[in-house]
Parts: structure tokens; sequence; C-alpha cells
């Protein structure tokens, strides 16, 4: 039976651990492109399109991070890959750390990319469920004019912008919606990041201000085993704004990682 996801998967199986790249909202697997083909040429990378975006199919209503983590771990296991690093950004870095709590032992490391742990507030809950409504009144144009000089610096390179605003129309409201409302239910990942023995890397983009930097030097306190990387010159993208320095961090910890498990 074919998985659910849509999903790119290439690379060689050669020893070193899987990377698995987990988008954020309103986006989808070609917002890895930098990584899959920089790292898909030592490693097996593999990249899913979320459920509700790219070329996933898409669920109405409400659909929990983890809904997203159950999906995930379907497509790995379908895959074969046992043990991996896996990567998010955004919403992907929260259904990243719901997959380390689910996964156990086969997260081998964690990247948690401009995300943040804490559950939704009482106005975040109010805010996304209005969001979730304008989206399937009025469809994605205008919400992805307003925000993508968040989700990119002002200052990012235009092919960079344009690319991002593309993934953005591209993705259907409902499945958008439906990830919205989940999203406002999620639990307080802080817990789970306590408990985590797993080597991290957290980075974010310097002029981030959907998860600033004191969101990522938080979290990085909260993780046993955890690094910190702040990439200048970016907001809330860095691995497509600045992709040779987000290229260059992530390589070296998947290194370091391998070492670890080789």
């Amino acid at each position: 039976m074919p998985p659910f996801l849509a999903y790119d998967d290439k690379g060689p199986e050669n020893g070193r651990l899987p990377l698995v790249l987990v988008h954020g909202h309103p986006f989808d697997r070609t917002m890895w492109t930098p990584q899959f083909t920089e790292f898909s040429a030592g490693r097996r990378v593999i990249v899913p399109d979320l459920r509700g975006y790219g070329a996933s199919p898409v669920t109405p209503g409400t659909v929990t991070l983890a809904r997203h983590a159950r999906d995930l771990e379907s497509l790995l296991d379908h895959l074969g890959a046992s043990v991996f690093v896996l990567a998010g950004l955004s919403m992907g870095g929260q259904i990243a750390m719901e997959c380390a709590g689910r996964f156990g032992a086969r997260v081998r490391g964690l990247v948690l990319a401009d995300t943040f742990p804490e559950p939704e507030t009482p106005e975040g809950v109010r805010t996304r469920h209005a969001l979730a409504d304008r989206l399937l009144a009025e469809g994605m144009s205008g919400y992805a004019d307003e925000v993508l000089e968040r989700m990119v610096a002002p200052y990012a390179d235009p092919a960079v912008k344009a690319h991002v605003h593309r993934m953005m129309t591209g993705t259907d409201p409902e499945g958008a919606a439906a990830s919205l409302r989940g999203r406002a239910a999620r639990p307080d990942y802080r817990p789970l990041l306590a408990r985590l023995t797993t080597p991290a890397l957290v980075v974010t983009g310097a002029d981030d201000t959907y998860t600033p930097v004191a969101d990522a030097e938080a979290m990085h306190a909260a993780l046993t085993d955890s690094r910190l990387h702040v990439v200048p010159g970016a907001a809330h993208l860095p691995n497509l704004e600045r992709p040779e320095e987000f290229n260059r961090v992530l390589g070296a910890f998947l290194d370091e990682v391998d070492g670890m498990t080789g």
C-alpha cells in the first residue's frame, strides 16, 4: 500500500544516519531544497509534504501535531528508516518535538529551527482559529502578501522571496486551516525537552520576529545536550535565506552525531 504522504527520498545508505526534514506552515517540502540537494549527495535524505500541504492529501477540520507525527511514523516505517536525524522548522520543529517524544531512540539527533516549545496562550488560540476561518473565506494570497517579509527578512534575495510566496499561495487553504486549529491545541513540550538526552541543534535567524533569539536560547538551556547557532542576516527561514551557513552548521552536527553512532 503506498504511503499517505508525498515525499522525496534520495541518497546513499552508506552507514551515515538518514536525515528527515519536516517543513513549516504554510509551506511544502521544497522549503528544504538547498538542504536536500546538499546532503543527499552523501547520505539518505527523506523530505515529506505534511498532510494538507504540497502534494499530500488534505484532511478538513483539525489536524493535530500528533496526527502529523503519526503520519511521519507510518512513512518512515514504510521506507524502512529505523533510525535517523530529525530536523524541523517552525511548526515542523514542534512536530519534531512531538516525534521525539513518540519515537524514542529512533531519533539519534534532533534539529529545532526557528521554533518554540510553549503551548498556545488563550489569545493565541483565538488568533489561530480566526486565521483558519480567514484562510477558508479568503484563500492564501492576502495572508501570504502580509507575512512574506516576516517569513523572510525584507532584505532577502528576491528569488527566495518569490519561492516562499509561491509555497504559501500554493497551499490549500483547507489544509492550512486544519493545521492551524491543530497547532492551537498543542501541548507544552518544555517537560519533554528537559527529559531528552538526544543530541540537539537549535538554530534560528537573528532577525526572526516569530521565534526570537530568546526562544532559541531558552530551548538550548532546557536541553541536556544541545548546540545553539544564530544565523545572521536571516529571519524565520534561515535555511533558505542563508543556505550556505545553515548547511555548514547542520553538516557539522550531522558529522558529530554520525561519530557518536559509528
